[in-house]
């Protein structure tokens, strides 16, 4: 077999037919697929339907895969305004499955699923497993949570679909999850990177060796986490840490995989779903390479098909690697609703998350917690202790992290050090920016 970048076999027979498509082949399936979703979407969504009239342009106007940038975006609020099943194209009946957003910050957005769906979603699943470093045989500890969001059951779904067994563990009673790894033995877990360190932490309170496991892969996803996470991640459990990236508007957990062999970004599941990278503001398509906002258009979804979905997330595109045949995206670096204008200083949660990482005593969960004093805004950056970290650790911890937001970022914040778990979380996940300033009069 063929040895990868980092010295790790490449098993052929782990790809499929798709995967092997040379680029010329993948364009021509993706604008045939493309022209189809575009019809179905225009035919069968009203929605879509007066967008498009109203940008001047019809499903036969895309006759290449760069005019795709003539047709209207579809953002967020599109589908809280469409709720619940305004963007469905197909008829209740043919719905198979129903899926939403949480709804804390206003309606929450559907998705639904036909048999088809459900089948092309447990597909490209099982490919991110096996990209991964899944094979048939392996057990599978899922600790996404499961219900009306799509990461326990997509991630479920496909790990069968790959032939592996599941364990269908969910979010929550850690110490009980950790007895389960330990009595089921899995070779790899699927959960958040955050709910990943929280299993780190107590398989050390129980006094377990976490290197010492049968865990050997971590498939990360649902939150952006940085290659520092990773080292840790990887240095105290000693295995391969890789991301997986989806979104419930595209389809869930699947879209995107990093592979094991390489680890250097996320290959996008061409298709399925197209990329493109537009500018923030402006709304342009940027050149592969080049930083800005993620944006999807869905190729063979049935029940509820997207036109350029733009995600919020900031990455780039770049050329495959591990899986030639598809484009890669770099790790999500933030979103740019994540962006934080402080005193007029730039900053992302991400770089806040650096600096908790390498600071003694502070295990890897923090929350930017925003609020106004007279007409300044203010800064919190508040951090959960690790359960052994004494009072001294935890007052070094303040001056370290608050130094080196100064120092690296050129911001004073303030920094609060929390008890362990006291930061509120939400499938496994917690809520990075809490803004508490009082709104502006309307």
């Amino acid at each position: 077999m063929p040895e990868s970048a980092t010295g790790r076999a490449t098993d052929s027979a782990a790809f499929d037919d798709a995967e092997r498509l040379s680029p010329d082949a993948l364009r021509d399936l993706q604008r045939t697929r493309l022209r189809a979703s575009l019809r179905h979407a225009y035919d069968h969504v009203p929605f879509y339907r007066a967008a498009f009239d109203r940008a001047g342009v019809r499903p036969e106007d895309c006759r290449t895969l760069g005019d795709l940038a003539r047709f209207p975006f579809t953002v967020k609020d599109d589908l809280r305004t469409q709720y619940p099943f305004g963007m469905f194209a197909v008829p209740k009946e043919e719905v198979r499955r129903l899926h939403a957003s949480s709804g804390t910050t206003g309606r929450p957005t559907v998705v639904g699923y036909t048999e088809r769906d459900l089948a092309h979603w447990s597909d490209v699943v099982a490919r991110s497993i096996r990209a991964a470093g899944g094979r048939p045989g392996h057990t599978i500890h899922i600790a996404y949570g499961y219900g009306l969001f799509t990461g326990g059951l997509g991630a479920h779904y496909g790990a069968e679909r790959l032939g592996c067994t599941v364990v269908p563990a969910s979010g929550g009673m850690t110490g009980r999850q950790v007895q389960i790894i330990q009595d089921f033995r899995p070779e790899i877990i699927m959960v958040t990177p955050s709910y990943m360190l929280t299993l780190l932490d107590e398989f050390e309170r129980q006094g377990i060796d976490p290197r010492s496991t049968s865990l050997k892969v971590g498939i990360f996803g649902a939150e952006p986490w940085t290659e520092q996470m990773r080292r840790e991640i990887e240095e105290r459990f000693a295995i391969d840490a890789v991301d997986i990236y989806g979104l419930s508007e595209v389809m869930g957990p699947g879209v995107a995989q990093e592979c094991v062999e390489t680890k250097d970004g996320l290959h996008i599941w061409e298709d399925h779903f197209y990329p493109e990278v537009v500018d923030p503001v402006t709304g342009e398509v940027l050149p592969d390479g080049e930083h800005g906002e993620l944006v999807f258009t869905s190729l063979t979804k049935e029940a509820m098909p997207v036109v350029r979905y733009r995600t919020r997330d900031l990455t780039r595109l770049l050329p495959g690697t591990a899986r030639p045949a598809f484009r890669r995206m770099e790790k999500i670096t933030g979103r740019c609703d994540d962006l934080i204008i402080l005193r007029g200083v730039n900053l992302f949660p991400a770089q806040i998350e650096e600096i908790v990482l390498r600071t003694p005593g502070v295990a890897p969960h923090f929350q930017l917690r925003l609020t106004r004093e007279g007409r300044m805004d203010r800064l919190t950056v508040r951090a959960e202790a690790r359960p052994d970290a004494g009072p001294e650790a935890r007052t070094a911890a303040v001056g370290l992290i608050a130094r080196g937001v100064k120092e690296g970022i050129g911001v004073s914040v303030a920094v609060e050090i929390v008890d362990p778990e006291t930061l509120e979380r939400s499938v496994g996940k917690i809520k990075r920016i809490v803004d508490a300033r009082p709104r502006d009069p309307a």
